[in-house]
């Protein structure tokens, strides 16, 4: 796909003022920013490693990083994160967005000190919805994200809900090959879809789906509902069962069934699934995710606190419901998902400030600021990681 327009011949430290560091990953890091040249707004600048990083031989951009870029300027949503030029230089990929103030797995922190309630119940509503909404929009384009999670969920200072971290997406759409054959481990673990966990080799947009049911569980709640422990790749890179993933599951939603999935037995894992301790659980048609939930919401006193607002009541377990339905085909798509009761409901108000009505503002977003960042990119190598042993400091968004 041409990155017409998106591309800059421009040094990266000549357009940008570097601010401070947010994060590194596998991919590479990413640092705040702000322009030199008198844009307004403040940036978030993804650099990416070379491929094989440290090799004598300088072996090339990864592949996962010109998919990155291929899609990043192809897509334009108001729910995902704006891509705002890329920029090729010393041998290295600089993608450039709009700068988010917090994300999702910032928020629930937040609230999970003793002190604090929940997350207000209108919040969280129209997190969803507009978390949904720039969903609807990739599967509309043929896009599957891959990797959803609280941490790659942002959100602006206005209450904007953006999805950001596309390093994992694919283009779904007549794929020459299976998406299993290029990537053979996807989502991360505790937001992983049952047919990716029972080694499913062709799968849909239904896995963002249960993802995205995981979420709001974890809006709710404040802690991650499945939260299994992952079993690691074998030296053979062999793909393990993730036997204790697979149990945290069927311990809230019961052992799945033919009756209730028609598919379950085509699954590659299924044998194994049929040895787990809870293969004979008798928790059946979501009664133990009915118990989870209003446990959950007589915990975060949804009906007892002005602050909270309406209870998300029978119609957000019903939605709940919808997600982490077992069988990728029955699961709801995110279409349904927005016609859904739950967002539909009259009373309910505009849903495109998710802070609209709160009472308290959320904490910036903290970065570190080291001595050789403060050069702003006077010399080479000013937006490497800070160095061991060097004084660092945090400093809000």
């Amino acid at each position: 796909m041409p990155l017409e327009g998106y591309t800059s011949k421009k040094s990266v430290y000549a357009r940008y003022e570097i601010i401070g560091f947010i994060s590194s990953g596998t991919y590479g890091r990413v640092y705040k920013a702000r322009s030199r040249l008198g844009e307004p707004g403040q940036f978030a600048i993804k650099k990416f490693k070379p491929d094989k990083e440290g090799e004598a031989q300088y072996t090339g951009i990864s592949q996962s990083a010109i998919r990155e870029m291929s899609l990043c300027s192809e897509l334009s949503h108001v729910h995902v994160v704006r891509t705002v030029e890329i920029i090729l230089e010393d041998k290295c990929i600089f993608i450039v967005f709009e700068y988010a103030e917090h994300d999702l797995l910032q928020i629930i922190h937040y609230h999970t000190q003793a002190s604090r309630p929940g997350i207000p119940a209108r919040t969280v509503k129209a997190m969803m919805f507009q978390l949904l909404e720039g969903l609807l929009y990739l599967h509309r384009n043929w896009v599957m994200h891959r990797d959803l999670k609280p941490a790659n969920i942002m959100v602006t200072r206005d209450g904007s809900v953006k999805i950001g971290d596309l390093g994992l997406a694919r283009i779904f759409r007549q794929p020459l090959n299976s998406l299993f054959t290029g990537d053979k481990v996807v989502v991360t673990i505790w937001y992983r879809a049952p047919e990716l966990l029972l080694g499913t080799r062709h799968y849909t947009p239904a896995i963002d789906l249960w993802a995205v049911g995981c979420i709001f569980a974890e809006l709710l709640s404040l802690r991650p509902i499945f939260k299994g422990e992952e079993a690691k790749m074998d030296n053979k890179k062999t793909v393990p069962f993730q036997r204790n993933q697979m149990q945290k599951i069927v311990e809230i939603l019961g052992m799945p069934s033919k009756e209730q999935w028609p598919l379950l037995t085509s699954m590659p894992e299924y044998q194994h699934l049929m040895n787990l301790p809870a293969g004979n659980s008798r928790i059946q048609n979501h009664s133990g995710l009915s118990r989870w939930y209003w446990n959950i919401i007589q915990q975060q006193k949804y009906n007892n606190s002005s602050l909270m607002g309406v209870s998300p009541g029978n119609e957000g377990l019903d939605l709940l419901k919808g997600l982490l339905e077992y069988d990728p085909n029955k699961r709801l798509t995110a279409e349904q998902a927005l016609k859904h009761r739950y967002f539909t409901m009259e009373e309910d108000k505009s849903m495109k400030n998710c802070f609209e009505g709160n009472t308290f503002e959320y904490p910036l977003r903290r970065i570190t600021e080291d001595a050789e960042m403060k050069t702003q990119g006077t010399k080479r190598g000013a937006m490497d990681d800070p160095m061991p042993g060097r004084a660092t400091k945090k400093i809000k968004g």
